[in-house]
């Protein structure tokens, strides 16, 4: 008497198993969104102080004691690395203004310089980021809960509030 023995799965088995697989990971996905979107502000935060040291060192060395216009003026004398001039970042878009300022003296090339600056960094959307940031001069960087980057002059007050300091 020979005896027949069963040594795999079961078609039913094999779907159960991919179920739970799907249902595993339909669960996880939230997590995951939310962890990249949580990275996605620390590095919008480690550029912005990034960019305020740079823009210490440039008015130090090259600007007189103004603040370079321009990203490119930043990269161009190795103020800042090559990857902070690139926007959007990260899933977040950045912007230098600097407009709002008095002009400053030119600076070791003769490009013009200001005597302030405002970073701001604006998430692209909801699942790139939930808080805007900005810096300026101050070494202050400043959330906003709304989603926004918040505006100058910095106030905390509602959704906006100083995050961290230089």
């Amino acid at each position: 008497m020979s005896m027949r023995m069963n040594t795999g799965f079961t078609l039913i088995e094999l779907l159960i198993v991919v179920a739970l697989i799907g249902v595993l990971s339909a669960l996880g996905a939230p997590f995951l969104v939310a962890a990249k979107s949580s990275a996605n502000e620390a590095s919008a935060i480690s550029s912005l102080r990034t960019l305020n040291s740079g823009q210490a060192a440039y008015a130090s060395g090259c600007g007189g004691g103004a603040y370079s216009a321009s990203l490119a003026g930043l990269v161009s004398g190795d103020y800042v690395s090559r990857d902070l001039d690139i926007s959007p970042k990260s899933g977040f878009a950045f912007a230098l203004a600097v407009a709002a300022y008095p002009t400053g003296p030119a600076d070791c090339t003769g490009a013009a310089t200001y005597r302030g600056y405002y970073f701001s960094a604006d998430p692209l959307g909801v699942t790139t980021g939930r808080r805007g940031f900005a810096t300026n001069q101050g070494g202050t960087i400043w959330q906003d809960t709304s989603g926004a980057a918040p505006v100058e002059p910095f106030v905390a007050a509602g959704t906006v509030s100083p995050l961290a300091t230089q």
